[in-house]
């Protein structure tokens, strides 16, 4: 699916959904998440994936900051 589909499908601005895809993305709102996985028909853990903040992300996913 083109990410203007799916920008559009989820109402995510496709600036928006173009950070997520290159990992530059900070937070993602429950919503989003929600919004994003029933449009791709998958789970949160399909999308994301927990990078430890000692080594830089691969490109294209978004990290979890962890607040400890």
């Amino acid at each position: 699916m083109p990410l203007t589909e799916l920008a559009e499908k989820v109402d995510i601005t496709l600036a928006n959904l173009s950070i997520l895809k290159t990992g530059k993305a900070k937070t993602i709102r429950f919503s989003s998440l929600e919004a994003l996985c029933k449009a791709l028909q998958c789970q949160p853990g399909d999308i994301l994936e927990y990078v430890s903040l000692t080594k830089p992300p691969p490109t294209g996913f978004a990290t979890c900051e962890s607040a400890y």
